[in-house]
Formats: C-alpha cells, sequence, structure tokens
C-alpha cells in the first residue's frame, strides 16, 4: 500500500498554508514592537494615486489632508466650494474654509476668480497632485463651472503658465547733452527717493529709463535736491502700484520751463604789465613805456619864482 503508483497521474499539491491569505501574513509580520501592521489588497476599479507628500505632510492639519484627498477623488467638473464640503462633511463651512486656505497655502489647491462670457463671476479651483511640478496629473474642480462646459486641463495650464506682459513705461524728457556726470546724478537722484518714501523704491531697469527725465531737469538750473523734492512731494494717499510710471508722468508734466536768456558778460578790462620809469625808474604799469605819473606831473609844475 505504501508503493507509489508511477502511472497514475500526480495529484494537485496542497496550498501552502498562508499563501495569498492576507490575514495569515498580516499575523505571521506582526512586529513585536505593536507597530501598525497593512492588511491591503490591490485595487482594480474606483480608486485614486496620492502622494505621500500630502498623505503624510507634516503641516497640513488632519482635515485639511483629508479635505486633499477628497478633493483630488472628484472627478472633474465636480464642485469643491465651501458650501458643498460644509454639507459633506461633518465640520462646519469656518473650518472647511481654514483646511482649504492650508491646501492653497501649500500649492495643493490654486482658486481664481474669472469672469464668464455672459458677465457672471465663477470661482475656478484647480486640485495639484504634485505642488509646484507643471504638466502633472491635475484635476480641475471648478466651483460654478460644471460638466463639458469646462475648458480642457492642458488649455487651462498653458494659460496660468503665460505671464502678463510687463507694460512699458512712459517716455521722458530728453536732456539737450546727456553727460555720464549728468546721467549718474540723476541716478542718485533716484535712488534717494526711497528715503523721501518707502513706495518709491525703484528697480535699476526703471531708474535707467528715468535719468534722462531727471537730467533734462538738472539742465534746467535745477539743484538735485530740488529735483529730489519735487518728484516726492504732495504723494498720493494710495498705494503706488507702478511707482516708475508716477515718477515718468511728474518729470513729463511738471517739467521746468528752461532759464531766462542771459547776455555773455563782457571780458574783464586787461591789465597792463608793469613797466619802468624812463626818469626815475619806477615801476608803473602803462600801455606803452613812458614816463610815470609823477615824473608827467613835476614836469608840468610851473617854475619857482
Amino acid at each position: 500500500m505504501d508503493t507509489q503508483n508511477t502511472s497514475v497521474r500526480p495529484h494537485a499539491q496542497p496550498r501552502t498554508a498562508g499563501k495569498n491569505h492576507p490575514r495569515r501574513n498580516a499575523r505571521a509580520n506582526t512586529h513585536p514592537g505593536g507597530g501598525i501592521v497593512h492588511d491591503n489588497s490591490r485595487h482594480t476599479t474606483r480608486f485614486t494615486v496620492v502622494g505621500n507628500h500630502l498623505a503624510q505632510h507634516p503641516e497640513l492639519s488632519g482635515l485639511a489632508i483629508g479635505l486633499g484627498v477628497h478633493i483630488q477623488s472628484l472627478p472633474t467638473g465636480a464642485r469643491a466650494d465651501i458650501k458643498t464640503l460644509a454639507a459633506r462633511f461633518p465640520e462646519g463651512p469656518t473650518r472647511i474654509a481654514a483646511a482649504l486656505r492650508e491646501l492653497e497655502a501649500h500649492g495643493y489647491l490654486r482658486r481664481t476668480r474669472e469672469r464668464t462670457e455672459s458677465g457672471r463671476i465663477i470661482t475656478r479651483t484647480v486640485s495639484c497632485n504634485q505642488p509646484g511640478r507643471h504638466g502633472g496629473a491635475t484635476d480641475d474642480v471648478p466651483d460654478d463651472v460644471t460638466g463639458p462646459s469646462a475648458r480642457p486641463p492642458a488649455r487651462r495650464a498653458a494659460e496660468q503658465r503665460k505671464q502678463p506682459a510687463r507694460r512699458a513705461l512712459p517716455a521722458v524728457p530728453k536732456p539737450a547733452y546727456a553727460s555720464p556726470d549728468l546721467l549718474r546724478t540723476a541716478i542718485d537722484v533716484l535712488a534717494g527717493l526711497r528715503r523721501e518714501d518707502p513706495r518709491l523704491l525703484l528697480s535699476a531697469t526703471d531708474a535707467e529709463h528715468l535719468a534722462p527725465g531727471v537730467a533734462a531737469w538738472l539742465e534746467r538750473d535745477l539743484t538735485p535736491t530740488a529735483v529730489r523734492d519735487a518728484l516726492a512731494s504732495d504723494l498720493p494717499p494710495e498705494p503706488l502700484r507702478r511707482p516708475a510710471a508716477f515718477l515718468a508722468h511728474r518729470l513729463v508734466a511738471q517739467l521746468p520751463p528752461l532759464p531766462p536768456y542771459r547776455a555773455p558778460e563782457s571780458p574783464p578790462s586787461v591789465r597792463h604789465p608793469l613797466r619802468n620809469c624812463d626818469s626815475c625808474d619806477r615801476a608803473f604799469r602803462a600801455p606803452e613805456p613812458g614816463r610815470c605819473r609823477g615824473c608827467r606831473s613835476r614836469t608840468h609844475l610851473p617854475a619857482a619864482v
């Protein structure tokens, strides 16, 4: 009975204990320290890949991390405004708004206000699964625009990467002769404006553009102090969004007139050189050689009686 019949096909071997059995594996891999043990199964449908940089973020609150994971799991076009999230979760609108601000501060959300073609103002929310990475997988979750009316993600990403073009500064007056020393003095005047008002802090490019205008003022018999006072006085109380453009306008609008014409002064009288008197050999000033005034006066005196 113990002899094996070689003509019989081999039977299927029994499954090894613990193989493909997650709970047995979990018990077998239990660490003696009592740490967490994962009882995982592979997802094939209805799952979202979330990075550990979000799930284990050291600075985000638990509510912010949960909302970040929830928003990343939403389909494109789903609502993610404060009212909708407050109706979905037990936390109130105040805590929901604070958590969204946390996600926005760390780059997981981007919220912008836009005007549609009909004139309606909407809030467009972009969910970033990897902050700082352009071209990665992002889910656009507009608050008010849903469904196929939302713009394609690739087009939205391209529009967000476009930086608005810097508007050119207004033209400034030009000096008649822009000497290097004059332009250097003009740059010093512009650099000193921030001491008069911190709002007049200029970049090197802006100062280079405004320097010829200041030089034109200096050509009109104004001192650097007078130019600085004229540009920095009577400033508007509201913030200056473009201080360089404001100064360029002031350089043109308040350009002082040319100084009055001054006739050239006559040259000073020529002092004649010293000469020796032909009679007494004294030195005196005269255009031509001859006798000094004393010798000439003695010559014309009347004779003594």
